[in-house]
């Protein structure tokens, strides 16, 4: 038994694809279209910085096949503030601006925190006590990147497996690196892509990372990276979420691709 792996990019309106991952010519309106169709995922980095109507989730919807996934980032409203416990109004307005027309088409929200942020363990708890579990019946599914060196401890992994929320594996030169399964599915950001390589990471890279995301799909929590806690997870199939991000970001389409590949 296995998870479902999918695995894309962040956003697809990007200059420097034009030409090198969408073909000549291809209009601008027809380029979540095509995008949608070589990928099985993207993250929407739109809606960290401000709300979307509810028409255009539901543009995103029809203009994408069966099967694919977008995972929204959280409005910085919601992460960027002193105290985490007074979120709750800036989430539901998140939640509330119109994802749901997404449908099935609605992955994971990711909730970034700056590099800035420190753990404290009262003030985190109660802010994954606000994320709802569900949206007009159907159940949400919630990641959240740190990005401070004090959340590396055993306490943020057991808070987050309390409330069923992923930690997402981010591979970056400078942020943590914690690769503790903490809920019923994973979420990874690769974001080390280099130019040198022509599909952004060597093929043994990517050998790796469909070795790793294959390991995580089949419910196994890899021993070949980082963990905080002693304690393993349950044994479980889980869906796999990998989003090749930043770094050479030319290279992320073909990176993704390469990956798909792969898998």
């Amino acid at each position: 038994m296995s998870g479902m792996i999918r695995c894309g990019v962040g956003g697809w309106t990007f200059e420097p694809w034009r030409g090198s991952f969408f073909p000549p010519g291809t209009p601008q309106a027809k380029e979540l279209d095509y995008a949608s169709r070589q990928l099985t995922a993207i993250e929407v980095n739109g809606t960290y910085y401000s709300s979307q109507k509810p028409a255009t989730f539901a543009k995103w919807a029809a203009a994408t096949p069966d099967g694919f996934v977008f995972t929204l980032k959280a409005l910085r409203f919601c992460t960027n503030r002193k105290v985490l416990a007074e979120a709750g109004e800036s989430i539901g307005k998140f939640i509330n601006q119109g994802i749901s027309e997404l449908g099935d088409k609605l992955g994971p929200i990711l909730w970034q925190f700056m590099p800035t942020k420190k753990f404290d363990a009262e003030d985190f708890g109660a802010f994954l006590k606000l994320l709802p579990e569900k949206l007009e019946g159907r159940p949400l599914r919630h990641a959240v990147e740190v990005r401070h060196e004090s959340f590396c401890t055993p306490q943020f992994v057991a808070l987050c497996r309390a409330a069923n929320v992923a930690i997402v594996y981010a591979a970056h030169e400078t942020y943590p690196a914690i690769a503790d399964v903490a809920s019923d599915f994973v979420y990874a950001r690769l974001q080390t892509a280099q130019e040198a390589h022509e599909n952004g990471y060597s093929d043994a890279e990517l050998d790796h990372w469909a070795t790793i995301s294959k390991r995580w799909a089949e419910g196994h929590q890899p021993r070949a990276l980082p963990l905080l806690s002693s304690t393993e997870p349950p044994h479980t199939p889980r869906d796999v979420f990998v989003f090749m991000i930043s770094g050479d970001k030319v290279r992320n389409p073909a990176a993704a691709m390469a990956l798909i590949a792969k898998l």
